[in-house]
């Protein structure tokens, strides 16, 4: 039975959806504290929080020039390997494989066990038990196929603008119990480039939509006004979600918060409406997964058509999946939440161990479409990125910043991450032995 192929059937609102569903997860229910706690004002929370949502569509513009000339369930890295070469896209495969699409599975799996604990508790390990549940349950449902997949990932993206709106209104009527907000609060500290690493990263997910490419119906207009409109509904659900906070919470209440959403519902509503909440945000970080894994496995795919050594993962399930793709980015998901289990602040060892990695290849990809540009002008049909070279430069710029923060912000997770990439060097040497060119016959004297 020859293997079946991925069918161009993603409409706009599946992009959207999809976009919705992997951006919108755990970063926007614990990373508004961390950047609270780092900068000094309520006024400079938002400010960030804008910016952050500029530079991903500005970003996201210059994805959407490299998916239309260059469609490939190899996203990043079929654009990195174009412009770079076949080594550092390898590389890239790796570590998208090994650390940045399991530990984004991961922190939305740790958030939604924080979350549902307290509703529906399962013994002593509760979180994590609940965290790898979710993630076995999800690849399931993958793996049936990509319309299940898709509808429910629908159906998700509506839950989680009722969410949003209930947390808005939480805002409003848990004001009247708390200080006054729109002031300086002293809390903590940290900085500027440490809330932007926070930031950016739970924006981070945009980009995913270079990995089905090949999957929409209208790839030119289908994936600009997908991830356009996809980006412009996240920024706008953030700015609503992290002004409820500090509205309802207080400058300082939410810096010190590990929860503000179920914190903000109990202020508002009682304890008995926090326990809700925790239910809700839970279901959102549900959403997350299952998108991170509809997009992961295609990308892990396409790693399996295009290098030897990982040959097994480029099969093509009739029913519509890469089931064997999903295993394995599920099998390292939930290894890396056991690890995430037994380390202190699990939830930002994660994104020290992802951050510095995220970062290194989102430059490569901002840098390559400047090389690709040079070589080969802009393809036929594509949809080139506006004022161009202004916005690819500001993108490399930011990029590489958040790259700089993300070592320098942050801890041992990073190097540890930096690490895991570095190991990629060693299935690249077996992959080019494996695939070295055979020797030139030669012809013996027998005499």
């Amino acid at each position: 039975m020859t293997d079946a192929k991925p069918q161009p059937i993603l409409r706009v609102i599946d992009i959207i959806s999809l976009i919705v569903g992997t951006v919108v997860g755990a970063g926007i229910y614990k990373s508004p504290a961390l950047v609270a706690g780092a900068l000094s004002s309520p006024g400079l929370i938002m400010a960030v929080w804008i910016a952050g949502g500029v530079a991903s569509i500005i970003g996201a513009l210059c994805y959407v020039e490299l998916a239309t000339s260059y469609p490939s369930f190899g996203g990043e890295f079929h654009f990195i390997g174009r412009a770079f070469g076949n080594n550092v896209a390898f590389v890239y495969a790796w570590a998208r494989s090994i650390v940045i699409l399991p530990a984004a599975i991961a922190l939305f799996a740790v958030t939604l066990g924080d979350y549902l604990t307290p509703v529906l508790p399962l013994g002593p390990h509760s979180p994590t038990v609940w965290a790898m549940l979710m993630i076995v349950l999800l690849s399931g449902l993958n793996a049936l196929g990509v319309r299940p997949a898709r509808n429910a990932q629908n159906v998700f993206a509506l839950i989680e603008v009722g969410t949003v709106i209930a947390i808005v209104i939480a805002g409003l009527v848990g004001h009247g119990h708390t200080a006054p907000t729109l002031v300086s609060s002293p809390v903590g500290g940290g900085g500027l480039g440490f809330a932007l690493i926070f930031v950016l990263l739970t924006y981070g997910g945009w980009n995913e939509a270079a990995y089905v490419s090949a999957e929409v119906a209208d790839n030119r207009h289908g994936i600009l006004r997908g991830v356009l409109y996809g980006l412009g509904t996240v920024t706008l659900l953030y700015l609503l979600i992290n002004a409820a906070y500090l509205w309802g919470l207080g400058h300082a209440g939410v810096a010190h918060s590990t929860a503000p959403a179920a914190d903000l519902f109990r202020l508002a509503f009682g304890t008995r409406s926090g326990t809700l909440l925790s239910a809700i945000v839970a279901f959102s970080c549900m959403k997350a997964i299952s998108a991170t894994v509809f997009f992961g496995a295609r990308s892990n795919y396409a790693v399996g058509q295009d290098w030897h050594l990982f040959r097994w993962l480029g099969h093509w399930h009739p029913c519509g999946a890469p089931r064997r793709a999903i295993l394995a980015l599920s099998v390292l998901s939930l290894l890396l939440v056991l690890l995430a289990a037994y380390t202190p602040n699990g939830f930002e060892s994660i994104v020290e161990f992802e951050a510095p990695v995220f970062w290194l290849f989102i430059l490569a990809t901002a840098l390559s479409l400047f090389v690709l540009r040079a070589r080969f002008g802009i393809a036929a049909g594509a949809f080139p990125v506006p004022l161009y070279p202004v916005l690819p430069a500001v993108f490399v710029l930011s990029s590489a910043g958040l790259l700089w923060s993300s070592i320098a912000y942050t801890g041992i997770g990073a190097l540890v991450g930096v690490a895991f990439l570095l190991l990629g060097l060693i299935p690249l040497a077996i992959e080019r032995y494996l695939t070295r060119p055979a020797p030139a016959a030669t012809g013996g004297n027998d005499a």
